[in-house]
C-alpha cells in the first residue's frame, strides 16, 4: 500500500519531521489537509512559502525580522539599557507575547568570536543590565561565567532568571506565571 500513495507518503513523512508530531499525528493533519479542507492545506503551503521568503534574522538582535532590524530594535521607547540574552529567537516571541520584558534582547545562538564582539559592542552601547535568560543547566552556567568573563571591563550589572524554572526545560515549555515570576525575581549573578 505505501507505494501506491507516495505524494501523501510524503506529506507524513515531511509533516513528522516537525517537532512533537509523531506518525499518527502527521497521518492525521496530512488527511485533513488532503482530502477534508485543501483550503487549508493551501492556505499552510502559501504561509509557509512566505515565511520562507521573507523571514529573516535582525542584524542587531539576532531575532526574527521581516525587515533588516526586527520590531524590537527599531522600537526607540524600549528601555535600551537592559539587555536579555537569549539561546534562540522562538524565546523572544514568549517573553514579548506576554509583555514580560521592555528591554532590548540578544539571540546567542553559539559562543563564536564574531557573536561574542558583537554582543560586547552592544554592551559598549550604554548597556546598564545584561539578564540571562537561558535554560537553566549546568552548560549555561558555564555560559554564563563565560560571557561575564568577557564583558568585565565594562560598568554592567548582571542578573538571571530565579530558578523556578526547572533545569533542562527549555523556555517554550515554562507555564506563564513561573516564567512571570522567573523574570520579576531575577538575581544578581
Amino acid at each position: 500500500m505505501r507505494g501506491s500513495l507516495n505524494k501523501f507518503n510524503r506529506l507524513v513523512d515531511a509533516l513528522q519531521e516537525l517537532p512533537t508530531i509523531g506518525k499518527k499525528s502527521a497521518t492525521r493533519l496530512a488527511y485533513h489537509m488532503v482530502m477534508k479542507d485543501t483550503f487549508v492545506g493551501m492556505k499552510i503551503s502559501h504561509a509557509i512559502e512566505e515565511a520562507l521568503g521573507c523571514l529573516k534574522k535582525c542584524s542587531i538582535c539576532g531575532g526574527m525580522s521581516e525587515d533588516e532590524l526586527c520590531f524590537i530594535c527599531s522600537d526607540e521607547s524600549r528601555d535600551s539599557e537592559v539587555l536579555c540574552i537569549l539561546e534562540n529567537p522562538k524565546d523572544i516571541l514568549l517573553l514579548e507575547e506576554n509583555g514580560l520584558f521592555d528591554g532590548r534582547y540578544f539571540v546567542l545562538e553559539s559562543l563564536e568570536e564574531l557573536s561574542i564582539s558583537h554582543l560586547e559592542n552592544m554592551v559598549k552601547n550604554g548597556i546598564k543590565e545584561v539578564v540571562f535568560a537561558m535554560t537553566p543547566s549546568i552548560a549555561n552556567d558555564a555560559v554564563i561565567l563565560y560571557i561575564e568573563d568577557k564583558l568585565a571591563p565594562y560598568d554592567v550589572n548582571f542578573s538571571k532568571i530565579a530558578q523556578g524554572v526547572p533545569t533542562g526545560v527549555s523556555l517554550e515549555n515554562i507555564d506563564i506565571l513561573s516564567l512571570t515570576r522567573a523574570l520579576e525575581d531575577r538575581v544578581k549573578v
